[in-house]
């Protein structure tokens, strides 16, 4: 497959273990599908991406401790979770081509679910374990670095250690004297794989609305949409 070479090739690793990638990539929806009587553990990329969430938290929080010797804990904390959220995860998979190499059910694919937010970051998360996996902690830190990189130079955006919420909050506070309220609009989606709408109000306006994989990352991606689209 053409799209599997050229997401090795995004990665700067080639995989001993084709496997492991394609199961990375799998959907619990193609899995479903496809491989009903397969155990659990090789059904779909689910585990992984459990596995990969963890994998990050450990090799991010290892890079802000080399840039930011003389940072706290708590804004390391804050600093990881600008660094390693649903959409850094989505930006990175798309820059890597997941969204022509991910596996769907026939569902998913007429929705499109290889443009979703929630589909991206986590087959992301799932890449990150099958490296992991196929090669050990050694192969997987530097691909984790190199993608990254980018969101740690100190000019970058990304670094402002208030999350989205916050920094929506304290704008519209200070210009306008009230407080941003946020409504769930709709979850959709198997009890494994919802994706909510969230709407950002500023006052009885409605500014901004946006998707995540739980209520939390759509108020965020809500909130950072009413950033960079709204005059507030």
């Amino acid at each position: 497959m053409k799209e599997l070479e050229a997401l090795q090739a995004a990665l700067g690793y080639t995989f001993s273990d084709r496997g492991i990638l394609l199961q990375a990539l799998t959907h619990t929806s193609y899995g479903h599908e496809h491989f009903p009587k397969r155990p659990l553990s090789l059904r779909d990329n689910e585990r992984l991406e459990f596995l990969g969430d963890a994998i990050l938290d450990a090799i991010v929080s290892d890079i802000l401790l080399e840039c930011y010797p003389e940072s706290h804990e708590g804004k390391l904390s804050k600093i990881r979770a600008a660094v390693v959220n649903e959409k850094t995860l989505t930006d990175v998979a798309i820059k890597l081509g997941l969204s022509d190499a991910v596996r769907l059910g026939k569902g998913e694919s007429l929705s499109k679910g290889n443009e979703k937010p929630s589909i991206l970051s986590s087959t992301f998360e799932a890449i990150v374990a099958a490296i992991y996996l196929d090669g050990g902690f050694n192969a997987v830190y530097p691909v984790v670095r190199f993608l990254f990189q980018p969101f740690f130079k100190t000019d970058h955006d990304i670094l402002h250690t208030a999350d989205p919420k916050t920094r929506l909050q304290e704008r519209v506070q200070a210009t306008k004297k009230v407080t941003p309220t946020y409504h769930l609009i709709d979850a959709v989606g198997p009890d494994h794989a919802k994706t909510f709408t969230v709407e950002v109000r500023i006052g009885s306006d409605s500014v901004a609305r946006a998707d995540g994989s739980s209520k939390k990352d759509a108020e965020q991606n809500a909130a950072r949409t009413a950033l960079e689209t709204v005059d507030v």
